[in-house]
């Protein structure tokens, strides 16, 4: 949402992207549809309670519920911490620990866009055998790591179906979280080149593989690895709602020693890994 959106504004473009009828979304809240028409049409100014029951109603991230709330002229109700306030402790905690078992296969810990927060040592082994060694501290997003042209993508033997559900995981990103910075990355990987053949192109036999794995090549290896993507039940932090944790495992046998074998020569792997470097 805009700085300059109005409440009415902003509740209007949020019935509407969640299909719901006045009558539909008045029902949920508990209200007349009349006094539902007033709020939309700036005729009736909203109380707290109202502005979250209809954020509630709406399923409207926390993020946004702010939004809403601050253009009501009311305070927001809902924290944005960084990740390593103490307060958060105890969630870093677990993180940390959702990576270290993940070892010896990748996993990271990213945001609503793909800014990479946390990574364990199997990540780093293998964005470093695809592509080198990354300058210590350099951020990464890990989105366009994978649709520009220049750094995943010359190894990813599938990289068109990959992609093409990527993206669409983004639109539907987009679609929930409204105007703002998930809707900026959508048109921003859009533009790269390929991405609009890619979403045109048809999909591969289906049928091949209960999931769709991402297959890197590099000289004569091969790496089938496909994905989780786990999320913090019941947030009540900004940060907190929009962190994701993707781990990665071997599709077959012979990526499954292959990993196993990077963590065995390299045993102090993880201590490079930004998930480390906060400990």
């Amino acid at each position: 949402m805009t700085a300059h959106q109005s409440f009415a504004e902003m509740l209007r473009a949020w019935r509407g992207r969640r299909g719901l009828s006045q009558l539909a979304l008045a029902t949920d809240c508990e209200i007349s549809q009349r006094h539902l028409s007033f709020l939309e049409l700036e005729r009736a100014q909203p109380s707290r309670d109202m502005v979250d029951r209809l954020a509630s109603a709406l399923d409207i991230p926390l993020r946004q519920h702010n939004a809403m709330l601050l253009a009501a002229g009311f305070a927001p109700q809902w924290p944005e911490r960084d990740l390593a306030a103490p307060d958060l402790a105890g969630v870093a905690s677990a993180l940390d620990y959702m990576l270290a078992q993940q070892e010896p296969f990748p996993a990271v810990v990213v945001d609503r866009h793909w800014n990479l927060l946390r990574s364990n040592g199997g990540a780093v082994r293998l964005v470093e055998f695809l592509v080198g060694p990354l300058a210590p501290g350099a951020p990464i997003n890990l989105a366009d790591a994978l649709v520009a042209p220049n750094v995943l993508r010359p190894y990813l033997t599938n990289w068109s179906d990959v992609v093409r559900h990527f993206m669409r995981s983004i639109e539907a990103d987009a679609a929930a979280d409204g105007p703002g910075e998930s809707a900026a990355l959508l048109e921003r990987l859009s533009r790269y080149p390929g991405v609009s053949e890619a979403l045109r192109a048809s999909p591969g036999d289906t049928r091949a593989s209960p999931v769709l794995a991402m297959r890197f090549r590099k000289h004569d290896v091969l790496l089938q690895l496909f994905t989780t993507i786990a999320t913090l039940g019941t947030p009540q932090d900004v940060t907190l709602q929009e962190l994701r944790v993707e781990c990665f495992f071997p599709m077959e046998e012979a990526t499954d020693k292959l990993l196993r074998s990077w963590e065995s020569a390299t045993p102090r792997a993880r201590e490079r890994s930004p998930a480390a470097a906060d400990d």
